[in-house]
């Protein structure tokens, strides 16, 4: 991969850097967040999905029509291809990921991708499939600087999903996402003494903070 310089500066806790590749005569873009020791990440991605310790994030592009039906594999080479070492989170998109949106409030940052080509209600009439959809995708990565319990981190995720809806709505979309949309949202790993926060809802201090950052992010990514 090569290392491009940010298409925008991203600074403090998450400072993503975009690398591109060639796949099939096609160059792609990644977004990549080196976090380092000392993060706990829930997630919703097909590599590194779950809650525990991460210490990168890779939100790559894929082309359009993506056919393979092994994405964990893929996402796995392409962060060792990167450089990326030790367990990690890895998410796939078919959006522009040059075209992030970034936000920050009270020390929480965002980032969000967003490709709305197929997009549409949760509660849809539309019978389920177990087949695995085509990437579209909200993506959205979350970095607070304190430490939360497991259920504050699923409050979290609820959180940032009621943001995201907003912020689609704010920007004139009538959808509440996409079929393939994911979340990571990452928070300090405790140290001795520390007391992890147990609530990340949209009042609490934390949850606040998060729900502006990623509306913010989605609106800017969405258009």
């Amino acid at each position: 991969m090569t290392v491009l310089p940010p298409p925008r500066a991203t600074t403090g806790v998450l400072p993503v850097r975009l690398l591109t590749r060639v796949e099939c005569g096609e160059e792609l873009p990644a977004l990549v967040w080196r976090a380092g020791a000392g993060w706990r990440m829930i997630s919703s991605a097909v590599l590194g999905g779950g809650i525990g310790e991460r210490t990168w994030v890779l939100n790559a592009q894929v082309s359009h029509g993506y056919r393979r039906t092994d994405p964990e594999a893929h996402l796995a080479g392409l962060a060792h291809d990167a450089g990326m070492r030790g367990p990690g989170v890895g998410l796939m998109t078919a959006a522009d990921v040059r075209r992030y949106g970034h936000a920050h409030d009270g020390g929480v940052e965002a980032v969000a991708t967003a490709g709305l080509g197929v997009r549409g209600w949760a509660a849809a009439p539309a019978p389920g499939s177990a087949a695995p959809p085509e990437p579209g995708t909200i993506n959205i990565v979350v970095a607070v600087p304190a430490p939360l319990t497991d259920a504050a981190l699923v409050n979290a995720v609820s959180t940032a999903t009621e943001a995201k809806v907003q912020a689609l709505l704010d920007a004139g979309h009538d959808c509440s996402g996409t079929p393939t949309d994911a979340i990571c949202v990452a928070a300090r790993t405790p140290r001795p003494g520390d007391q992890p926060d147990s609530f990340a809802g949209p009042r609490s201090l934390w949850g606040a903070r998060l729900a502006r950052a990623v509306h913010c992010a989605v609106r800017a990514a969405a258009g």
